[in-house]
């Protein structure tokens, strides 16, 4: 009996220490830009059951709660956790927040779609719209190398002033993309997230169309991270992990005992 709550207290040591290195996660990630936090969900692990409940106790009477010991617990899935973070004003024309729901689309160097909510962009050599790691906007948007100033409108229209003209010209139009479980992204790095079965297909549409976010230009989105709330939640974890480490020494002693004294 002892072996199994050893057995029990380390799935609890297991489980603590995921969810650390969620939190590390967190706090790691505190200052990058479109950065959303992650939460840990745990579950029970299967129960072992000696007596069900409405088991027979005598002619006339049945138990009316199982017996029923638990085996553990287990990290079953990691949230990303989607809320808004603040908005910090940059002033420069190539940065973009997304201010509601939706994402930014960029080629991958796998051909694959990546989806991030960090919109510090650059231009490479050819003048198209980048990330910071030369991933191209989608879709392409090109600006002409004599351009004078470039603005992005709230719904996405790029436009340029070029030498002499008097109206600025439009260039291109960004646009975002929706899901219907945002959660069900698979996060890859860089701040980026691919499509899964779980997320859906995107919905896309231009900024402030279809419950799209509005882009706000020459602002950053921070990552949503709460540091105080983190190390609350570390520390609580902390706790937890000391509590299920006290369990084995507890659970060893007593087999100590036994084998000293039977």
């Amino acid at each position: 009996m002892s072996a199994n709550a050893m057995h029990v207290a380390k799935t609890g040591l297991n489980a603590q220490q995921s969810r650390i290195q969620v939190i590390s996660n967190n706090l790691a990630n505190v200052n990058t830009t479109g950065f959303k936090r992650d939460r840990a969900n745990f579950e029970s692990l299967l129960y072992q059951v000696h007596r069900p409940a409405g088991a027979q106790t005598s002619e006339a009477t049945r138990l009316t709660t199982p017996s029923a010991i638990g085996t553990g617990v287990r990290m079953v899935s990691t949230d990303k956790l989607y809320t808004q973070g603040g908005l910090s004003n940059t002033g420069n024309a190539l940065d973009l927040a997304v201010d509601g729901k939706g994402f930014f689309q960029v080629l991958m160097p796998d051909g694959r779609i990546g989806y991030t909510r960090n919109g510090a962009l650059s231009m490479n050599a050819e003048g198209t719209l980048t990330t910071a790691s030369g991933y191209v906007v989608q879709p392409e948007i090109q600006i002409p190398a004599d351009a004078q100033s470039i603005t992005i409108s709230g719904d996405g229209i790029v436009s340029v002033m070029l030498p002499g003209e008097v109206d600025a010209q439009e260039v291109g139009q960004l646009t975002l993309a929706t899901f219907a479980n945002p959660r069900g992204l698979q996060p890859v790095g860089e701040t980026l997230a691919v499509e899964t079965v779980a997320s859906g297909a995107p919905a896309i549409s231009a900024p402030m169309a279809d419950a799209a976010g509005k882009l706000t230009q020459g602002m950053l989105e921070s990552s949503n991270v709460n540091v105080v709330q983190e190390l609350v939640d570390m520390i609580e974890a902390q706790r937890a992990y000391e509590v299920n480490s006290k369990s084995i020494s507890a659970s060893d002693e007593m087999m100590r005992f036994l084998s000293n004294n039977l």
